[in-house]
């Protein structure tokens, strides 16, 4: 599927549940703000989660008390209502990240999906830990492309299969992490892709717009509470047991 081809179902599809629903035209307020680090994932043993090193922001949207939210590399404010939201042209990655974290958001308020808020302290740490048990469980012992730098992830997936990892921050590119070298994920990912069994990748994939880079005929797995929404209206296999 087309990178157009998909975000225009996804959002075809959510401008459609906030019709049907009489939201369109209500003067709702949506507020965007970037959460602190402790905020976002309170006090982990681990310092290099993407979010700790500030390579990204966790912009949160608050629809009627019900919060979603988005990772960003342009964090910024915004309050508005959804007629604006839905039609929303999405120039920058700030535009993206609004309207990711309002459509989690509003499909949480309509029980559409759930664990839409991060999760926190040592709740990352159990997340690993039930992933690895989710795949043997469901996958046996695959051959693992890791999307995105996600360490609690990469040590246990690493400790357990045998993991391929691909990063956007270049100061992880081309280093070893828990003894698996990052490799360049603004390249073209074929070789990795081809080599896999199964595909294990950061929700945040729908904000920065590569998720269609990842939709194959291989079971692929997106962690994270940015695709909360999206997952529930594209019918996408999310993991994300300990978050909110």
């Amino acid at each position: 599927m087309s990178q157009n081809q998909f975000y225009t179902n996804l959002f075809d599809r959510f401008k459609k549940l906030v019709e049907d629903n009489g939201l369109l035209n209500e003067e709702v307020k949506i507020t965007g703000r970037t959460l602190t680090t402790e905020e976002a994932i309170g006090n982990t043993e681990r310092k290099d989660f993407p979010i700790i090193k500030g390579k990204e922001k966790l912009l949160e949207a608050d629809f009627r008390g019900v919060k979603g939210q988005a990772f960003t590399d342009m964090p910024n404010n915004f309050q508005g209502n959804l007629k604006q939201i839905v039609e929303m042209s999405l120039e920058t990655n700030f535009d993206t990240a609004v309207y990711i974290a309002t459509l989690n958001a509003v499909c949480r308020y309509l029980k559409i999906t759930d664990k839409t808020v991060h999760c926190k302290d040592g709740e990352p740490e159990n997340c690993a830990s039930e992933l690895v048990e989710y795949i043997k469980n469901k996958y046996g012992n695959p051959k693992i492309a890791l999307i995105g730098f996600q360490p609690a992830m990469l040590e246990n997936l690493g400790k357990n299969f045998k993991v391929r990892i691909v990063d956007l921050d270049t100061s992880n590119i081309g280093k070893v992490k828990y003894s698996v070298m990052v490799e360049d994920g603004s390249k073209p990912i074929d070789d990795l892709l081809n080599w896999c069994d199964i595909v294990v990748a950061t929700g945040s994939t729908i904000a920065n717009k590569t998720i269609t880079n990842l939709l194959l005929d291989k079971p692929t797995i997106f962690f994270g509470t940015t695709l909360a929404g999206a997952a529930a209206l594209m019918k996408l296999e999310r993991f994300c047991p300990c978050s909110k």
